[in-house]
C-alpha cells in the first residue's frame, strides 16, 4: 500500500484526512461523507446486468444484486417505484435506470433504481424512447413554451397519414361536417414498416413549402413495433421543425410518442385531432347571428343618435340662417337709404334736369351747346328732345 494521501491531494479526499489519531473520523461519519461525495459526482445512469439475489420486502421495496463477468452491485428498487412491474427473477437480463449512493449502515456501494426494463425487444424500444426523449429534451424541444396556438378558422389543414387507413376517413368527415370550407391536402405517407421513417420525413417536407394553416400527423392504434415510427428521433426533429402548428394522433389515447410530445397539441384520436384543427359550423353561425343582432341593435342605437343631432344641428342652422338674413336685411335697408340719398333722380326732384347728347355724354358746359345741336333734356318725371336756337 502507498503512502496516506495528505490535505489537498485529489478531489475531496482532503474532507477524510486527520492530522493525528486523537482527530480520527467516526466509521459513520466516513460513510456519510462517502454517500455525499458519490451522489454529488455520479450522475443518474443506465446500467446493464443480470439479476441475482432478488429479494421482495413486506415493505415492497425490492433488493437484488446486478451482475455481470467483471463485477456485481447492490441494488434497491422502492415500492413507489416498482409498484406496476413484475417481481424479476434471478439470471434475467435486465436494463435499471439508477442513481448511485452508498448504504450508510452498511458501507455498502449501491445503485438505488428509479426503472427496471427487460433487455427484450420491448426493454430496448424503452431504451431507445427514453434516449431520445433525452436529446430532444436537451435541444429544448419539449418546453410547454414551444406550444403555438392552433387558427380559429383554418383555410387549409394539412395531413399525412396512410391513404388507406381509417385514420384518414374519420379526419375526412369530421372536416366535412365540421368545417368543410377549409381545404384538406393529404399527403400519403407509409406509417409503419422499415421505410415508414424516410415516408413519413418525407411527406413533412413536402409540407413544408405549402401555405398551410395547421398540419394533422395521424395513425391509427397498432402495436409498439408499428408505431415505432412517430417515436423515432428524426421524425419528432422534423415535427418540430415544420413552420405551421402540429397536432399529433398516433395510435390510442393511452399511447404516447416522440411525435405526440414534440407536437403544438397531441389528440387521442385522428377523429379528435380533426375536431381540435376546426370549429364547428353550426356553432359559428349562431355566433353570427348573435353578432348580427348586436350589431343591428348598435346601428339602431347610433341611427337614433345621428337623427337627434342632426335635428339639433338643423335647429342651429336654421337660427343662425334669419339671424344672418336679418342682419344682412338690416344692412341692406341702411345701404339702400343712403344710395336713395345720393341718387341723381332726388336732385332732379328738387328742380334741376340734365342734358345728354344722341350718344349719351352728360353736357355740363355751354360749349357743349352749339347752337342747332340736339339733345335730350332729363327731368324728374322722363325725358324730351330738345334743341339748341
Amino acid at each position: 500500500m502507498g503512502a496516506p494521501l495528505s490535505p489537498g491531494h485529489g478531489p475531496g479526499l482532503d474532507l477524510f484526512a486527520a492530522a493525528s489519531a486523537e482527530g480520527a473520523w467516526t466509521v459513520g461519519e466516513v460513510t456519510r461523507r462517502a454517500r455525499a461525495v458519490i451522489e454529488a459526482g455520479l450522475p443518474p445512469l443506465w446500467v446493464r446486468g443480470e439479476i441475482a439475489d432478488f429479494t421482495a420486502a413486506r415493505s415492497g421495496h425490492w433488493y437484488f444484486t446486478l451482475r455481470d463477468k467483471a463485477a456485481q452491485l447492490r441494488c434497491a428498487m422502492f415500492a413507489k417505484q416498482n409498484f406496476r412491474l413484475a417481481p424479476p427473477v434471478d439470471g434475467v437480463q435486465v436494463f435499471v435506470f439508477a442513481r448511485p449512493s452508498m448504504y450508510e449502515a452498511k458501507g455498502e456501494f449501491q445503485l438505488i433504481v428509479s426503472e427496471l426494463l427487460t433487455t427484450d425487444q420491448g426493454g430496448l424500444w424503452k431504451l431507445a424512447f427514453e434516449k431520445a426523449k433525452a436529446a430532444l429534451t436537451k435541444d429544448g424541444l419539449l418546453d410547454p413554451t414551444r406550444k403555438r396556438r392552433l387558427p380559429a378558422f383554418p383555410r387549409r389543414i394539412a395531413v399525412v397519414t396512410s391513404p388507406d387507413g381509417a385514420a384518414l376517413r374519420d379526419i375526412q368527415a369530421v372536416v366535412g361536417r365540421r368545417w368543410p370550407v377549409a381545404e384538406l391536402i393529404v399527403v400519403p405517407a407509409q406509417v409503419q414498416g422499415a421505410k415508414a421513417e424516410a415516408s413519413v420525413c418525407s411527406a413533412l417536407n413536402r409540407i413544408r413549402r405549402l401555405p398551410v394553416d395547421v398540419l394533422v400527423v395521424a395513425r391509427g392504434g397498432g402495436s409498439v413495433e408499428d408505431l415505432w415510427a412517430f417515436n423515432s428521433e428524426r421524425v419528432a426533429r422534423a415535427v418540430a421543425a415544420m413552420p405551421m402548428p402540429v397536432i399529433s394522433a398516433i395510435g390510442h389515447e393511452t399511447d404516447v410518442t416522440l411525435c405526440d410530445l414534440v407536437a403544438d397539441l397531441r389528440a387521442p384520436t385522428p377523429s379528435a385531432a380533426a375536431e381540435a384543427a376546426t370549429p364547428d359550423r353550426v356553432e359559428v353561425m349562431a355566433q353570427c347571428s348573435v353578432l348580427g343582432q348586436r350589431l343591428a341593435r348598435a346601428l339602431r342605437i347610433a341611427s337614433r343618435h345621428v337623427v337627434e343631432r342632426l335635428a339639433r344641428t338643423a335647429d342651429r342652422l336654421s337660427r343662425s340662417m334669419d339671424h344672418r338674413l336679418e342682419v344682412s336685411g338690416a344692412r341692406l335697408t341702411a345701404y339702400g337709404a343712403r344710395l336713395d340719398a345720393l341718387s341723381p333722380l332726388k336732385v332732379l326732384a328738387r328742380g334741376y334736369a340734365v342734358a345728354r347728347d344722341s350718344g349719351g355724354q352728360v353736357l355740363k358746359r355751354v360749349a357743349q351747346l352749339p347752337s342747332g345741336k340736339a339733345f335730350r333734356l332729363r327731368v324728374t318725371d322722363g325725358e324730351v328732345n330738345g334743341r339748341v336756337q
